[in-house]
This record gives structure tokens, sequence and C-alpha cells, in this order.
């Protein structure tokens, strides 16, 4: 019997494209784009994944996105959300593989008041997402389980990757340093940064351990971001000086200064007791991430 194969769906995003650089136990991971596979069809999913084997993890990375866009587009995002989801587990289910699904922090509502990290026994079932894509993901995420009951959930947030050229929020901040004298930054919403590569990482070694003993995140949902918290201002400052220049020339300013059509968690940490507790290796606080990341070192 051949090893056991990673297929990565999603292989063309933000995470995709840094998990197709890593090797796996069991070699370097089989990547599909929306090019290759389409979520919301089940028959493109079967099609693309029928050579699927028992022990084979599928990885999903693949997300409709666009938050606020989602807010006029409910059905494509669920169709990707909350159909994919389910049309992958259903293919795992019937091959004895194992489905690892990301997620996203924006499933909790994000009371304002809330101090304590989010874990996943948190999630209060009488409570619904704030937006249409944290929606769309939850449904995912319950899809998934409920079609295939051994899929692993990982709930990750505010994921960057570094470079200038990102549209991300890191990225975007750096591009904003070049060329704006001060830049007015959101202060009163608070999550986890998450360096892509960080979370890469995590979901190798998470992978790995499947591998190893497949029962240990068997149905489980799992939280794995940067340690610590930050508002947005925070975390600008902290780009800004990372790069060299003056933390000084970012300022803050309310959610309500910058209305969205999709309205934002204003506390959304999440905490990293469920990662920790099923024997994997925490990742490291965010301002360790982000020198990381803005220096181009491990």
């Amino acid at each position: 019997m051949s090893a056991p194969s990673v297929h990565l769906i999603g292989a063309g995003g933000q995470l995709g494209r840094v998990l197709s650089a890593r090797s796996f136990a069991g070699g370097a991971p089989i990547g599909y784009t929306s090019t290759d596979v389409d979520l919301a069809d089940g028959d493109s999913v079967r099609r693309v994944l029928a050579a699927l084997q028992p022990g084979d993890v599928v990885l999903n990375t693949a997300a409709y996105t666009d938050v606020d866009g989602a807010e006029t587009d409910r059905a494509g995002a669920y169709a990707v959300n909350a159909g994919g989801p389910a049309h992958l587990a259903e293919v795992t289910a019937a091959a004895g593989a194992r489905l690892i699904h990301v997620s996203t922090d924006y499933v909790f509502t994000g009371d304002p008041g809330r101090t304590a990290p989010f874990e996943p026994a948190d999630l209060d079932p009488r409570q619904a997402p704030a937006t249409v894509y944290g929606a769309s993901k939850l449904a995912g995420e319950r899809a998934a389980q409920a079609a295939d009951p051994a899929a692993t959930i990982v709930r990750t947030s505010w994921l960057y990757t570094g470079a200038a050229e990102s549209p991300d929020f890191v990225g975007t901040m750096r591009r904003l340093e070049a060329s704006r004298p001060q830049v007015m930054v959101v202060d009163d919403q608070r999550g986890s940064p998450t360096y892509v590569a960080d979370l890469a990482d995590g979901l190798v070694e998470l992978v790995e351990q499947v591998w190893a003993d497949p029962s240990i995140t068997a149905g489980a949902v799992l939280h794995a971001a940067g340690a610590g918290e930050a508002t947005w201002y925070r975390l600008a400052r902290a780009v800004f000086a990372g790069i060299g220049a003056d933390p000084d020339r970012v300022h803050p300013c309310t959610t309500a200064d910058f209305p969205r059509p999709a309205p934002r968690p204003p506390f959304s940490v999440l905490g990293g007791r469920s990662w920790t507790a099923a024997g994997l290796t925490p990742l490291r606080p965010w301002p360790a991430a982000l020198t990381a990341a803005l220096t181009h070192r491990p």
C-alpha cells in the first residue's frame, strides 16, 4: 500500500500557496486550485478526489473570503463555505480519509465586553454570527462534521503573509506607509494576528499527528492563531515600527469612523488551549511572528 497523501484544496490561496511549498511525511501535497475543482459542485469534488485512499488527508483552505461581498451574495458564500465542506466530507467519509477544514474567528458574534479568548466550547448555539461570511463558515463547519463525524475543524484569524504586495492587513499597512504621511486605523476591534507561515507549520504538524494517531483529533474543533491579542491599530503600529517607520504616524479611530457593509466582531481573540491539549505546538506570540514575517526570517 502506498504512503498516505495530502490533497490540498485551495492551493492558489494565501494559505494554500505556503502549504504547497511544505513537505509532509508522505511527500509534497497534491494541490488543487479553483480551476481544478468547484467546491460548490459535488460532482466536481467527487471527480477530483476519485482516487482518495484510506489514510489520506484532505486539507481544505479554500473559502469565499469577501466578507463585505458576501452580504449581497449570500448564495455564493454559502455554496462555497457551506456546500464545499459538505461535499468534501462526504468524499472523505466514503474513502476512510480525514478532512481538515480551516475556518474562522468570524463564527463568533464577538461580544464587545468580553476579555477572555474564545475556546471552541465557547460557541453559543443560540447566537448567530453577525455576518453572512461568518454564518456561512459556521454552516460549513457543521455540515462537514455532519457528513463526516471524524472531520477536524481548525479556526484561525487575522491571517497575513508580511509581504508588501499582499492584499492582507499587514501588506496594506506597508503600502500605506509608503504612500501616506498619516494613517487612521480602527482601535476598537480585538483579535489574534496570525502569520500564515506559523499556521502552515501547525497544519503540517496536525496532518502528521493524524497519520500517527487518527483518534487524537477525530471530530475535534481546534483554534490555531497567533498567541496574544491586538487591535488593528496596535498591529498597524507594530508593522510601521517593524519596517523602520515612525509608528506615531498611525492614529486610532473607531469602527463607526469606517462603516463597512459587514459588521466586524469587536472581539474575536482565539485561545490556544484546544490546540495544545491535542499535543500540538502552540503558535508563537504574534509580535515575534510579525517580526519574522517582516524580516523574512523563520
